[in-house]
């Protein structure tokens, strides 16, 4: 079960966001991500849970983050219920998407699983519905992935594939490299691995 921590960072002027603590592991259905958020002064800024099932599709999702929250998951396209502050009012939302995505290194891990590519293949056109800081605002937006390649890395507990994909937000044109080893993230924009107890888990 790795556990760790990222630092999460603006990817344009690199202004320190906070950190996340996280812990994850592959179960009998999937895979599940559970993570606190931390602001830079160390106050609690949010958290995470994600699970999806072995076609890395979202089956739960709950998102709190600035008093808002949001519980979502994959049903008829993706489906999700945003609630505010108060809690007087939650509003629905249906978009026909293939999964959830944010700024938790989570859904980066949860995409590649649900796209499952090869090194050197073709760009892969994906839907997602991109829930942002600080309030949670459902946006949807359509990439590209393209897994550039798979190398392994010696480490003292065996070889660690790390993939490197190369990611295009197909609205602005905007390109970027992810990289990940299991079901961690190694860096993406606006995302470094800064501690990790223990190994990475193969998704499969």
């Amino acid at each position: 079960m790795p556990r760790g921590r990222y630092s999460l960072h603006d990817p344009h002027d690199h202004t320190p966001l906070g950190e996340e603590h996280f812990h994850c592991a592959p179960g009998p259905s999937g895979w599940r991500y559970v993570s606190q958020l931390t602001a830079p002064t160390g106050d609690h800024a949010g958290s995470v849970d994600l699970t999806i099932d072995d076609l890395g599709r979202p089956i739960r999702l709950e998102l709190h983050a600035a008093s808002w929250q949001v519980r979502g998951a994959a049903l008829e396209g993706v489906t999700w219920v945003r609630t505010d502050p108060t809690g007087t009012e939650a509003t629905e939302g249906n978009v026909p998407a293939h999964a959830f995505t944010g700024t938790t290194p989570a859904f980066l891990v949860a995409t590649a699983r649900l796209l499952r590519l090869e090194p050197g293949s073709a760009p892969t056109r994906v839907r997602l519905v991109r829930f942002t800081d600080p309030v949670l605002a459902p946006r949807t937006v359509d990439e590209s992935w393209a897994l550039l390649k798979s190398e392994a890395h010696a480490t003292d507990n065996g070889p660690l594939v790390v993939d490197e994909y190369q990611v295009t937000a197909l609205d602005t044109g905007d390109q970027s490299l992810v990289y990940i080893a299991g079901d961690v993230v190694l860096a993406a924009p606006g995302i470094e691995l800064e501690h990790l107890e223990t190994p990475p888990s193969p998704l499969g």
